[in-house]
C-alpha cells in the first residue's frame, strides 16, 4: 500500500525554488513576457538570484515549451539545471546585450553595476546558454546584436567582454578550446 501524502507535490515545489534577492520581483517585461524587475538598489557584486531546480538531461527541457519560456541553465554536458514544470520557476531571466547581472560560478547571479529600483534584471545569455537556436533580440540597448544564438559565447568579442563572467561550464569550454560540442554525446 503507497502512503498518500496530499501536499507532497508542493512540498518538493517548495525545495526546488530558487532564491530571489527580496529587492526583486516578477513583473510583466517589455523585452518578453515576464521578467525580474529590482523593488530597491543593488551594489554591485550583491547577490540578485540564485537558480534552482532539477538537475536534468536535454529530453525534458526540449518539451518545456519555447526557449524564452524555460529557466534553465547549462552546467555541463548534457546537464542542466531549472524548472521542468511552470509553476517551479521563481525567475524570469530575460536577456540584454547590455546587461545589469551576470552568472558567477554556475548558478549565482551578481549585479555587474548599481542597480536602481525599477531597473529590469537582465544577463547575457551568451554567458550562460550553449545551444542551437537563433532568436530576436528585443532589448533595446545601443549594444544589441539584433539576433541572439545558442552559440555567442564563441565569439571572441564576447568572451574578452565577460571575461571571468561566464558559467563555469562556458569557461571551461573556452579555456580548454571545446568549440564542437552541444549536449556532449546524444
Amino acid at each position: 500500500m503507497l502512503a498518500y501524502f496530499p501536499n507532497m507535490d508542493l512540498i518538493v515545489r517548495a525545495r526546488l525554488n530558487s532564491y530571489v534577492s527580496p529587492k526583486a520581483e516578477i513583473r510583466n517585461s517589455a523585452v518578453r513576457g515576464r521578467g525580474l524587475f529590482a523593488t530597491g538598489g543593488f551594489r554591485t557584486g550583491e547577490v540578485v538570484y540564485v537558480m534552482g531546480g532539477y538537475v536534468f538531461t536535454r529530453q525534458p527541457s526540449e518539451s518545456a515549451g519555447p526557449l524564452f519560456q524555460r529557466n534553465e541553465i547549462q552546467i555541463a554536458d548534457n546537464l542542466f539545471i531549472g524548472a521542468i514544470h511552470p509553476d517551479d520557476c521563481m525567475i524570469a531571466g530575460n536577456h540584454s546585450c547590455d546587461p545589469n547581472t551576470a552568472v558567477q560560478g554556475q548558478i549565482i547571479f551578481v549585479a555587474l553595476r548599481e542597480i536602481a529600483a525599477g531597473e529590469e534584471l537582465t544577463h547575457d545569455w551568451a554567458t550562460t546558454h550553449n545551444a542551437f537556436y537563433a532568436i530576436e533580440c528585443r532589448c533595446g540597448s545601443a549594444a544589441c546584436r539584433r539576433i541572439i544564438t545558442g552559440k555567442d559565447w564563441q565569439q571572441k568579442d564576447l568572451q574578452q567582454k565577460y571575461c571571468g563572467l561566464f558559467s563555469w561550464y562556458l569557461e571551461q569550454k573556452i579555456e580548454f578550446g571545446n568549440f564542437d560540442t552541444e549536449y556532449g554525446n546524444r
